[in-house]
């Protein structure tokens, strides 16, 4: 039996710590047509000629030239307190996408996180990762943009959203895979903010057009994840912990 994988290591088997080469005609043309907001970097990672081919913004929000990031650096700077977490989600999420074969440029998740600049700091970080380029089924190419953002409040618990046509099923995969972290998904933040408001779970149910069990079934779950004993106790929990604004 092979040896069982270490958090991260499937997804780092993927990856390299070969930089894009920028003078190349491709990351020229990626320079003239893929725009960044302020405080933000992007990166495209080739997983056909598996290096780096496109990065812009770094050294601005972490101190790496463009030329010298790396995929293997951008995984590896993430804080400790937040690595395990991060490192299962990109597992999790590469294995769901490679699971898929239509409409994979639909397909992305979000967390917020810090990770650690060249200089030591600790920068809050809101993290987005999608499919970039697809070829017969199978993901080519992905793309991420990192964005400081210095209003991000951390608490004990890891926020994260899924997006893509099996939405549904994405959030559901990763809750399942990430249940031992103190981690909640934006549909289960969504529902929390509106029992936070004093929605019923049939409320919040017709609002959504699903049924009440499938609205139970995204925050019963959270008592025994926050080890909570009351929907009063999450609430207070949620806004201690910054879930909720």
């Amino acid at each position: 039996m092979p040896p069982r994988l270490a958090i991260g290591d499937y997804s780092k088997s993927f990856i390299t710590d070969i930089p894009a080469d920028l003078q190349s005609g491709q990351a020229l043309q990626f320079k003239q047509t893929i725009l960044t907001f302020p405080d933000e970097a992007v990166y495209i990672y080739s997983f056909k000629e598996s290096r780096m081919i496109y990065a812009h913004g770094w050294e601005e929000i972490l101190g790496y030239r463009d030329d010298e990031i790396n995929m293997l650096t951008i995984v590896s700077i993430t804080s400790p307190e937040y690595a395990p977490f991060s490192n299962e989600l990109n597992d999790k999420a590469l294995m769901f996408i490679q699971s898929k074969t239509e409409e994979l440029e639909k397909y992305s998740f979000t967390i917020e996180l810090k990770k650690i600049h060249k200089n030591g700091k600790a920068i809050p970080i809101i993290s987005k990762v999608g499919v970039f380029s697809s070829e017969m089924g199978r993901v080519t190419a992905i793309i991420g943009r990192s964005q400081i953002n210095h209003s991000l409040k951390f608490g004990n618990v890891m926020r994260y959203a899924a997006y893509g046509p099996d939405k549904s099923e994405f959030e559901e995969e990763l809750n399942k895979q990430l249940f031992k972290y103190y981690a909640i998904s934006q549909k289960e933040k969504e529902a929390l903010s509106l029992v936070a408001k004093g929605y019923s779970f049939k409320e919040i149910a017709n609002y959504y057009n699903v049924s009440q069990s499938a609205i139970e079934k995204r925050i019963i779950p959270m008592y025994k994840r926050f080890n909570v004993k009351s929907l009063t106790h999450l609430i207070s929990f949620s806004y201690d912990n910054h879930i909720l604004p």
